[in-house]
């Protein structure tokens, strides 16, 4: 919410307006009272100024009395797509009420967030808020979703807020499937194929879907943009035709036009009107491809014609293919010939990342304490069906979080042929797979040689970043590692031992730089990587020897430089170590600009938002 308008009629709720204010950049400060700030508007009717401006704003907050609130906004009401945002809070901060627009004005969500910044109680009165089950009617916009229906849309939210059986069909997974799934009623039973459904035990269906339906029940759909529409076409292509003939056929095989999320042809087409006027009227992306990217997709549906004319076995299909980073499509190319005589070819693919299928999540699970992994990986991890963890260097209490009858197995012991085999049978049952590293898998987790073998087994990853050793090794040692005008970066690297280090790559050139440095893997060969770091860094530079990070057996040694090689042996660790040397160690001078009174920027200006009468 962008434009907001406190409303204020005392002198204290001036105050706690202006407070406000500053969460809300591009808002303004409304009274009719005297005052001698000059970020308030004083204007001469608060009456007035609504008349002007009630649709003008996102939203108003009366800091008032409610019965304030309401006499002022009773004319200017209309309907509750038109309507802002209104809500009210006490000159105190105590209450914060949703009086107007609560779902789709957004008004529940601002009362919650002016609540936040007072400290004080929202009150909501919406039933599905209440209950904490979706808002029906605004959980399209939140997630990018067209909103289609038959009949009263209240009546089908009535059916909602009033828990009857409800069936929810998931075609598609994206990120709002997922919080879907994870928040489900216990009056709403999920369905991944609609055969499934027995319309007989429901009352009301919501689908999130590309696919058209026709239902014996009430239904609501919600459309995620994840086709991508590939085609193909004669010179002279008629726009309204091509438009018309398109729904048409769309309609015809059940799917909605509202999914298109993208366009393309290939390159010779850029310029094709009918295309250009499709994308503007749509809003769509216009991709196209060269000969070469299109040579580079094998088509289900490959033309000589085509071949002989412009060098492609085919457009549409391998267009929509590109797009979609996929292999297949949904809809096979269809040739249409208009009644003008003009010709288009289309074809459909769903984009890969929104298909229903299984793939492995590599995932980071942090540095040692158990509650530093991420939720989304915390997530997939008790979800899965079978996890391969990282032997001693993953916290038992991650391992119990996975469910009952899931295959947990230690990988310490298992050379990588026999992991890729364990993983890639679960994935061939279509089974949730994760294979679970420690810290941030992407920083010494030996994945590069998983992925390559699961892309040549032609198996869907992903990976969920972890919080890496050196980012706990800052919060350990109470430290910012770039400290303004004397270090602003960071080098993570190991010392060359048993492991060849490229050239270019040595402690010593590194050590060149002054860079906060952040050794891995090196404790062993520590000597070796003294004397390089003497070579640049002065002797008495701060230096951290930090032992099992985070673990409850923690151990952290600081010293200066020059004794690096005896603070590591006195340790008498050698193994998951991380050496850290730098002047950012402990540093606590040289203030940031960002939060200095004399710095600006877009989110703190001296630029005013007031308005003034004419």
């Amino acid at each position: 919410m962008k434009k907001i308008a406190f409303i204020s009629t005392t002198d204290r709720g001036i105050d706690q307006a202006l407070i406000l204010q500053k969460e809300f950049p591009k808002s303004i400060v409304v009274t009719t009272r005297s005052t001698a700030h000059a970020s308030v508007s004083k204007v001469g009717s608060l009456n007035a100024f609504l008349e002007n401006n009630f649709h003008k704003y996102d939203g108003f907050c009366f800091v008032s009395a409610m019965g304030i609130c309401v006499r002022l906004i009773s004319p200017f009401i209309e309907n509750k797509v038109s309507d802002p945002a209104i809500i009210c809070v006490d000159d105190h901060g105590k209450y914060v009420q949703s009086v107007l627009a609560g779902h789709l004005g957004g008004a529940n969500q601002l009362a919650k967030k002016v609540a936040q910044i007072t400290g004080g109680q929202p009150i909501i009165s919406t039933s599905s808020d209440l209950q904490e089950i979706w808002s029906l009617d605004t959980l399209g916009k939140e997630y990018d979703w067209q909103l289609e229906h038959e009949g009263s849309l209240n009546e089908l939210i009535s059916l909602f807020v009033n828990n009857r059986p409800t069936a929810l069909l998931l075609d598609i997974k994206d990120k709002g499937t997922e919080a879907l799934e994870r928040t489900l009623p216990d009056f709403v039973k999920v369905f991944y194929d609609d055969k499934e459904i027995d319309y007989k035990l429901f009352d009301l269906l919501i689908g999130v879907t590309y696919k058209v339906y026709t239902t014996p029940i009430p239904a609501l759909f919600y459309r995620p943009k994840v086709l991508s529409l590939g085609s193909g076409c004669s010179k002279t292509l008629d726009f309204e035709l091509f438009e018309s003939r398109l729904k048409s056929e769309l309609k015809s095989k059940g799917i909605s036009f509202a999914s298109i999320a993208s366009f393309g042809s290939i390159d010779i087409k850029a310029q094709q009107g009918a295309y250009l006027s499709f994308v503007k009227k749509y809003n769509l992306p216009f991709f196209t491809f060269t000969k070469e990217q299109i040579d580079n997709v094998v088509v289900p549906n490959p033309s000589e014609m085509v071949q002989s004319k412009i060098g492609v076995d085919g457009v549409s299909e391998s267009t929509s293919m590109i797009m979609a980073n996929q292999r297949k499509v949904i809809v096979e190319k269809q040739k249409i010939h208009l009644d003008n005589n003009d010709k288009f070819t289309f074809a459909l693919a769903l984009n890969k990342s929104n298909e229903r299928r299984n793939a492995v999540a590599i995932i980071g699970a942090g540095p040692g304490d158990e509650e530093l992994i991420t939720v989304k990986g915390k997530r997939y991890l008790e979800t899965a069906d079978c996890v391969l963890y990282a032997g001693s260097l993953i916290p038992e209490e991650m391992i119990g979080w996975c469910k009952e009858n899931a295959i947990v197995r230690n990988s310490a012991m298992m050379t990588l042929e026999e992991q890729v085999t364990l993983m890639y049978d679960q994935y061939k049952k279509g089974n949730a797979v994760v294979r679970l590293h420690s810290g941030d898998p992407s920083l010494y987790g030996a994945i590069q040689e998983q992925m390559t073998i699961f892309d040549e087994l032609e198996m869907d990853y992903f990976i969920v970043p972890g919080i890496s050793a050196f980012s706990a090794a800052a919060s350990v040692l109470k430290s910012e590692f770039t400290i303004p005008e004397v270090v602003q970066s960071i080098v993570l690297t190991r010392g060359e031992g048993k492991t060849p280090m490229p050239s270019e790559e040595s402690i010593s050139n590194f050590a060149k730089t002054n860079a906060t440095m952040c050794i891995f893997l090196s404790a062993g060969i520590a000597k070796k990587v003294e004397a390089q770091l003497l070579g640049h860094f002065d002797e008495n530079t701060p230096v951290a020897v930090l032992y099992r990070l985070t673990w409850k057996d923690e151990e952290i040694y600081q010293g200066k430089l020059k004794d690096l090689a005896k603070i590591v042996k006195d340790s008498k660790r050698t193994r998951t170590v991380l050496i850290v040397v730098g002047k950012a160690i402990g540093a606590r001078k040289n203030r940031s600009q960002l939060y200095s009174p004399d710095w600006q920027h877009i989110f703190r200006t001296n630029k005013k938002f007031v308005i003034k009468e004419a």
